[in-house]
């Protein structure tokens, strides 16, 4: 089966042709669209010739709109045009900006245009500057400069962050400068402000008490009751042999 069929058009279709031109298309796009729709047939010398005064129509038309579109670039260049939307505190919208809303409000200032005509390079979401392409043919185009500005006064600055509160600095004989935190004081010895155990001692008496080293005994090497010295019993063995 071929891939491509030669058809001859009744009917302008855009991309494609005027009436009265000979195109080949593939089978698929023909059978499902073309002669469906009644907007091409098979070519004869026949049919062609009964096309031949629509089609000069046709190309007439073509040279006026074609002047027409030339005119319209011409007049948008350097155009701007703004769109109002709602949108949060942060300035990002509620929904973002289509190529119909373009068209519209392009509209109302007189340029008349179709959704495909306009080239948006990203999506729309934030209130901003937006640079918007213009294309009504191969070699016809132009930017257009896009506002969308908020239903609302917005307050976008951001307070700043308060600093953070500065290290204390002890003085020179180790005491806290004046301010600092009362547990920290009671923490802190003399070199430096590091904490010492006497410090320690008088802020947290308690913790302390469990460490204190029990009450003095009898030293580990002090005879005890009921045991006899290892050389007085040497000396009795000797006494007896």
């Amino acid at each position: 089966m071929a891939r491509t069929l030669e058809l001859l058009l009744t009917e302008s279709v855009d991309n494609l042709g005027i009436v009265g031109d000979v195109v080949k298309v593939r089978t698929g796009y023909a059978r499902n669209f073309l002669l469906p729709n009644s907007l091409a047939t098979t070519p004869t010398q026949e049919k062609i010739a009964a096309l031949a005064a629509r089609r000069a129509d046709a190309e007439r038309a073509q040279r006026e709109l074609r002047a027409q579109r030339e005119q319209m670039i011409q007049k948008m260049e350097g155009l701007e045009v703004t769109l109002v939307r709602s949108c949060n505190d942060q300035g990002m919208l509620y929904g973002s900006i289509t190529q119909q809303d373009v068209c519209d409000v392009l509209a109302e200032q007189g340029y008349h245009l179709k959704p495909r005509d306009v080239r948006l390079g990203q999506t729309i979401k934030r209130v901003d500057t937006y640079h918007i392409t213009v294309k009504v043919d191969s070699d016809l185009e132009t930017d257009v400069t896009l506002k969308i500005q908020p239903d609302r006064e917005l307050d976008l600055r951001r307070e700043p962050e308060p600093a953070p509160a500065p290290a204390p600095t002890p003085t020179e004989d180790g005491e806290p400068a004046p301010g600092e935190q009362p547990e920290k004081q009671a923490k802190k010895g003399k070199k430096g402000g590091v904490a010492t155990p006497e410090a320690e001692k008088e802020s947290a008496p308690g913790k302390w008490a469990k460490r204190d080293p029990k009450p003095e005994g009898p030293a580990p090497d002090a005879a005890k009751p009921g045991r006899e010295d290892k050389a007085d019993r040497g000396d009795r063995k000797n006494k007896r042999k």
